[in-house]
């Protein structure tokens, strides 16, 4: 997890790229691009990073990314054992951030789309009717090219710009300006935490990835994810908590050892902090939510 994904995806000829991806699991590349992206996951499970936030993703999943803005979606650990027989699906739509040119900020016809490019800036969640409706819309994008395409391009753009389904997915993130510098460190350092939140984890051994010492890796990283490293260690360690919770199999002893957490007692401490609950009340929580579902 050394290189960073190439800065375009799509030519300066083409308005706009679309692709279905199936693979064992998503490139775990933390990456940005100039481009506006639009991703729907069909098939896979994981952590999502976007700018300066974490949380999890399941099938469904529906983002609409600015550009420069840092993101992966890095699949659970299972997706990469070596002989895992799990995969992944996924449409992603690439457009330029000058697909309008001026026309974008001058003309009052826009002024819906510029906000939505503007909202796009911190990351757009999107769900309900308008995922539902946007997803038919991208399936039907993958048969069509020339002006069609373009035309059904917009027409995405049209329902999303018009929808107030949806959460912002970072919190005052700042686009940083050395945008391929930036990468490639908060890649090295995903990286080295994902692979290894269920062992100890060493902010000296971080530093030393990113060529730094202790105590400028501490500063750095706070000010790029606005978290302290051991939080974000923490956060890490909760997600995968809430998905092992979720699924059932293993009691809330094991959960904690299996996400790195040395004792019961600090496990339950650290998840009350992150989740502002116990782990066997969000547990209960879930499977009386999961329950009512299955019954109605």
């Amino acid at each position: 997890m050394t290189h960073v994904i190439p800065k375009s995806p799509i030519s300066q000829s083409k308005v706009y790229v679309i692709k279905e991806i199936h693979a064992p699991h998503f490139d775990p590349t933390f990456h940005s691009h100039p481009e506006f992206q639009l991703n729907w996951v069909m098939e896979g499970e994981g952590s999502r990073f976007v700018g300066n936030n974490l949380t999890s993703f399941k099938a469904g999943d529906m983002v609409l990314i600015g550009p420069h803005l840092p993101h992966v979606w890095r699949n659970d650990n299972k997706y990469f054992e070596r002989d895992s027989q799990l995969s992944t699906t996924v449409i992603v739509i690439y457009f330029h951030n000058d697909f309008f040119g001026d026309a974008l900020h001058l003309k009052d016809e826009m002024s819906q789309l510029s906000r939505l490019f503007q909202k796009s800036e911190r990351g757009l969640e999107i769900y309900g009717h308008t995922r539902k409706t946007v997803s038919k819309m991208m399936c039907e994008l993958l048969e069509l090219d020339g002006m069609d395409g373009v035309i059904q391009l917009i027409k995405i753009l049209n329902v999303l710009a018009k929808s107030s389904e949806y959460h912002f997915v970072t919190h005052n993130y700042q686009v940083s300006s050395n945008t391929e510098a930036e990468t490639t460190r908060m890649n090295k350092v995903y990286g080295y935490v994902m692979r290894n939140y269920r062992d100890t984890i060493s902010a000296v051994e971080a530093a030393s990835l990113v060529n730094m010492t202790r105590t400028s890796f501490s500063r750095y990283f706070k000010s790029r994810v606005n978290k302290s490293f051991s939080d974000f260690v923490k956060e890490i360690r909760i997600e995968s908590a809430c998905k092992l919770l979720k699924e059932g199999n293993m009691n809330i002893d094991q959960i904690g050892y299996e996400c790195g957490f040395q004792t019961l007692s600090n496990f339950n401490k650290q998840f009350k902090t992150v989740m502002e609950k116990q782990p066997n009340q969000y547990r209960n929580e879930f499977l009386k939510v999961a329950t009512d579902s299955y019954r109605y």
